[in-house]
This record gives C-alpha cells, sequence and structure tokens, in this order.
C-alpha cells in the first residue's frame, strides 16, 4: 500500500532537482575565477522532455518498463570558453540560472507544503 500518491513523488524528485541544480550554481559562481574550471549543469527537465517525445502514442505503443532512477543529470559544459584562462563560467547567465532555480524550488515547497496540509486536514477529519 503506498502511503502518498504519485504527485507527492513527483514533487519529491523536482526538490531534489532543484537541490541539485542548486550545488551545481554555487559551484560554478565559487569557481568563476578557477583557472581551467568548467561550469556543471544539472538536466531534467530536458531529458524527460527528450524521453516523452520518444514514446509513441498509437495502437503500436510500448509501455515504458525502465524504474524511476530520478532522471537528474550533471554534465560538464565544453566547447566554450568566457575567460582568457580557460574558465567557461558566465557569472551573468549563473546569477539569472541561480534566481530562476530559487522560484521553482519555491514553487515546488509551497506545492508539497499544500499538498500535506491537505493529508493532515483529512487525518484531523475535516477540522
Amino acid at each position: 500500500m503506498k502511503i502518498f500518491s504519485g504527485t507527492i513523488n513527483s514533487l519529491e524528485q523536482a526538490l531534489k532537482y532543484a537541490s541539485t541544480k542548486q550545488k551545481a550554481i554555487s559551484h560554478n559562481i565559487a569557481n568563476v575565477d578557477t583557472p581551467n574550471y568548467k561550469a556543471k549543469d544539472v538536466t531534467f527537465k530536458t531529458d524527460l522532455t527528450n524521453s516523452m517525445r520518444a514514446l509513441k502514442t498509437s495502437e503500436k505503443h510500448v509501455e515504458f518498463t525502465g524504474g524511476r532512477t530520478g532522471g537528474i543529470n550533471i554534465t560538464t559544459k565544453t566547447g566554450t570558453m568566457f575567460n582568457h584562462n580557460g574558465n567557461n563560467v558566465d557569472i551573468d547567465k549563473e546569477m539569472a540560472s541561480l534566481a530562476k532555480n530559487q522560484i521553482y524550488f519555491n514553487a515546488v515547497a509551497d506545492r508539497i507544503s499544500s499538498k500535506f496540509n491537505s493529508l493532515k486536514t483529512v487525518v484531523k477529519g475535516g477540522k
């Protein structure tokens, strides 16, 4: 028997993604002046979107049998260089990503809090 719905599990994965992204952005900002440092990025939505496009929606549809792995991947950005020392961290982009990720995290945290409050209300009998 599952205690929580799939929504709560999905929100949990979203919080893990936002937390991992926060760490990657923080490392990039901390290493903005480190020679030859290559910026890190976290992918989840892109991989999810690509996987969803690959699914067929016809009578020949093949069911997805993969397990839940979270789909969170940390990649290293290569092929670019913003500084003369081989570093490819764009501080303006990282700060914008930091703000966007914070908004995303807060929205997901609000949503999961709302789900738990609803469960609490149900357990208390609507009071």
